[in-house]
């Protein structure tokens, strides 16, 4: 019967495992890489592509709308393979990297956060299988520019956001993404900078947010941005111009 037992728990066949790394200096690198959606299979999206966002460094992604910025973004997240050419993160093409460790490095702060019907404090640590304490919670509140208004709600950090997050405004919203990314120290934060119309004093508060968090040197994280303003691009360690699929200049 003990035979029967330990083959029961043998390991997976070699074909599904998949690494996880000892570490994680947060570098990523896309090396020739071409792609094209599978519902626009005509359009050449990212035409041998090479861009590299070093450890540690604020990488800024600008240009023109179809420039390719979000399908980096995609591929990154391994949303889609690349038709030609590597996504790598260390030297570790990411297809190949186990999917838990991967979020546990990388985090992602989109244009339209998506949040739950909870209260704020359980969307920040939402999905995490260690739970930070309140201090960690509120560090990573403070830095993302969150704190403050938080804590001037009647129920502070217990407020019930609402279906989509209904009670708070855009500049709220995406301020709460970016302390649930901060949260989870990540050595990779990949941020789309809100496009939306937020009000003066909101584009101020999420701005500097941004730039707290991609100048915090406490723990030295890569970051890359899809930035559409000017104080964001300028802030950032180095800049890659897109077009046409390209990295039309850096």
């Amino acid at each position: 019967s003990s035979s029967s037992s330990s083959s029961s728990s043998s390991p997976p066949p070699p074909s599904v495992s998949r690494v996880v790394p000892a570490g994680c200096r947060g570098e990523l690198r896309l090396v020739g890489v071409n792609f094209r959606y599978p519902s626009r299979p005509e359009q050449l999206v990212l035409n041998h592509l090479d861009l590299c966002a070093e450890p540690g460094k604020v990488l800024a992604l600008c240009g023109a709308s179809g420039g390719g910025k979000s399908s980096i973004m995609a591929l990154i997240q391994h949303w889609y393979e690349p038709e030609a050419g590597q996504v790598l993160l260390d030297g570790v093409p990411i297809r190949e990297i186990s999917k838990p460790w991967f979020y546990r490095n990388v985090a992602i702060v989109s244009q339209e956060p998506v949040l739950y019907a909870r209260s704020i404090e359980e969307n920040i640590i939402f999905g995490l299988d260690i739970i930070p304490t309140t201090e960690e919670i509120h560090d990573a509140c403070r830095e993302a520019n969150a704190h403050d208004f938080i804590m001037a709600m009647a129920d502070g950090y217990n407020t019930q956001v609402g279906s989509r997050g209904s009670v708070l405004s855009g500049g709220q919203k995406q301020r709460i993404a970016i302390a649930r990314a901060l949260v989870r120290k990540p050595k990779v934060l990949l941020l789309d900078e809100a496009t939306s119309a937020l009000d003066a004093d909101s584009e101020f508060q999420v701005q500097e947010a941004i730039e707290r968090m991609t100048r915090s040197t406490s723990d030295e994280r890569t970051v890359i941005i899809i930035a559409h303003r000017l104080s964001t691009i300028t802030k950032a360690d180095s800049i890659a111009v897109l077009k046409d699929g390209q990295v039309a200049e850096r």
